[in-house]
């Protein structure tokens, strides 16, 4: 018997306030987040149903829950779930409410929302991932191929200790030919109707430790000194006005296209000489987001220097957030970072890779799928004149593991429309994290009408 639409989604709001108030905090030490309280409270859920539920941990308290639920045709097509447990740092001063509340709050327009560290990125997902996996093992319904529910821990210090391992070395716990994951399904409505905005690729992780060298002295003496800080400034303000090319291909066009703007801005975003001009009239969590699409990002985010306040620093180590573009490879990043920091100060300087495991960007995967077809068709239940478009995603997912393997993943979800994409993307990392309850209902619905669809 089918379960009740607003059970369903009543779940997913209660699963979500759950995690939310686990707290699993990734700072990127090897130690962070603690997801085993979500991990075994993901376990829980499933309890009962007959399934082989494993635990999985790469470090004591980093634990991933694997799930499967075998279909009735060994050829069929496998898909996972996956949505990672783990959350990023907060400023609570910054937050209206409580950021680990997990608090229903209706806003001043009459909106429901679960506010929190993780509403949109992705708890929001994974508990509904959880809850429509759930719901088809406990009304018995069969499909022919395999559903799978990933919950991977340190997705947001890059998968060290999640989803790398288990894909590289645990592959047969998560096997599969599909893989559906953060972050798409956001619609945008224009004077062409509505557009629904899918993930088909992402941004490749290129992290680089720059240190730079320099020579110590007196601080009481600074003239003429070989100020390793005062180069290092040097170059952290290059990084800043770097003027990267642009990259206007047809993933470009088409998430130009769907934008809400005026032609004339549209068609100077496609144009690679007037994108600066176009960006900068753009509002800026939009521009933000629009540039990072079209260019390799480079990011001065850490500076570390000096050992003494009345010592001239002779060693700075900066940290550069690098984001490739799909296709562009570690070798590209070499030759655009020593580009920025120039002849004059390389002698001086060190780079290194940020991270033990450096990928090159992985390709896109192809919209030519049955999945594809069917993420489609479930999204036009919601929008029935619904143009669904593949995009980009800026920042790095566990999908890149999968797409390395040569596995299909998606970005997806489905959103309402009591929010701006702009307001959403703002929300990703920021202050007052929140999703409303529309949006968790539309993507319960979302993941079991795929379902019905991928294999009939």
């Amino acid at each position: 018997m089918a379960t009740d639409q607003a059970q369903l989604t009543g779940e997913t709001v209660e699963l979500l306030q759950q995690l939310i108030r686990n707290r699993c905090v990734n700072d990127g030490t090897d130690d962070g987040a603690q997801e085993h309280r979500s991990a075994h409270l993901l376990r829980d859920e499933l309890d009962g149903l007959g399934l082989d539920v494993e635990l999985t941990e790469s470090l004591p308290g980093r634990t991933s829950v694997v799930a499967r639920y075998e279909g009735t045709d060994a050829d069929a097509p496998a898909l996972c779930l996956m949505g990672h447990t783990d959350v990023v740092p907060v400023s609570e001063d910054g937050w209206v409410n409580d950021p680990f509340g997990g608090e229903l709050i209706t806003s001043s327009d009459g909106v429901d929302e679960v506010w929190g560290r993780g509403a949109v990125d992705m708890l929001n997902l994974t508990s509904s991932m959880l809850v429509a996996f759930r719901d088809v093992v406990r009304t018995g319904v069969r499909y022919p191929g395999d559903i799978v529910f990933f919950g991977v821990a340190d997705e947001e210090a890059g998968g060290i200790n999640g989803a790398l391992p288990i894909v590289q070395d645990q592959w047969d716990l998560v096997a599969c030919d599909y893989v559906l994951t953060e972050y798409g399904g956001t619609p945008a409505h224009g004077a062409d109707g509505t557009t629904v905005l899918m993930t088909t690729a992402e941004k490749g992780l290129g992290g680089r430790w720059v240190t730079v060298h320099g020579t110590p002295g007196h601080g009481s003496m600074p003239f003429g000194t070989d100020n390793a800080l005062v180069k290092a400034a040097q170059i952290v303000t290059r990084i800043a006005e770097a003027e990267i090319a642009p990259r206007i291909d047809e993933q470009f066009r088409d998430r130009v296209h769907a934008l809400d703007i005026d032609d004339a801005t549209k068609g100077a975003l496609l144009d690679p000489a007037r994108v600066s001009e176009a960006l900068a009239s753009l509002p800026p969590d939009l521009a933000r987001n629009t540039h990072s699409c079209c260019h390799m990002t480079f990011s001065a985010n850490l500076l570390d220097a000096g050992t003494k306040t009345n010592t001239v620093p002779d060693r700075a180590r900066l940290y550069v957030d690098v984001r490739m573009l799909p296709g562009d490879t570690q070798a590209d990043v070499d030759r655009a970072l020593t580009d920025i920091i120039g002849p004059d100060l390389l002698p001086s300087v060190e780079i290194t890779p940020a991270y033990p495991v450096m990928q090159d960007a992985a390709p896109g995967s192809t919209t030519q799928t049955p999945l594809w077809d069917a993420l489609t068709d479930a999204i036009r239940i919601a929008y029935p004149d619904a143009r669904v478009v593949p995009s980009l995603v800026t920042g790095a997912t566990d999908a890149r593991f999968f797409r390395q393997r040569g596995v299909t993943a998606y970005g997806a979800g489905l959103l309402s429309n009591k929010v701006t994409l702009e307001e959403f993307l703002n929300r990703f990392h920021g202050h007052n994290e929140r999703i409303d309850i529309e949006s968790l209902d539309l993507t319960t619905r979302l993941w079991r009408n795929v379902f019905d669809r991928l294999w009939r």
